[in-house]
């Protein structure tokens, strides 16, 4: 066993990733800059695999959501590594405020005014 190494086999039911050729350059919009035009597009699914497989081989998962897809089996047990960027400072507290607002607004209305929503929670 070497240590460190990224596995490159998965058991049925393993966690992994799959690769798939969406589109090849031939078929991608001609309104594309030229750097992008000349490459596929490509999509990454997350998923169950389906059976046994070594990397780079194709492979069928079965994704959170119930989908079979078909790919090329690109990584096992793949993380998630998206990120939206740095906050903003000037937006960071907005979510915490407009909720103490929103219950100090809630505070101040009167018992009876369910905005349109009787108490069962149907409409009026």
């Amino acid at each position: 066993m070497t240590a460190l190494t990224e596995p490159t086999r998965c058991n049925a039911g393993d966690w992994v990733e799959v690769e798939r050729v969406l589109l090849e350059p031939a078929d991608r919009s001609k309104n594309l800059p030229p750097e992008t035009a000349e490459k596929p597009l490509r999509m990454w699914i997350k998923g169950f695999a389906q059976a046994a497989g070594a990397v780079g081989a194709p492979m069928t998962v079965e994704t959170m959501t119930g989908r079979l897809v078909e790919g090329t089996l690109s990584a096992i047990n793949p993380g998630y590594f998206h990120t939206f960027g740095k906050p903003i400072p000037e937006l960071v507290h907005v979510g915490v405020d407009l909720r103490a607002r929103l219950a100090d607004y809630h505070a101040a209305q009167p018992a009876d005014a369910g905005g349109g929503a009787n108490a069962q929670g149907g409409e009026r």
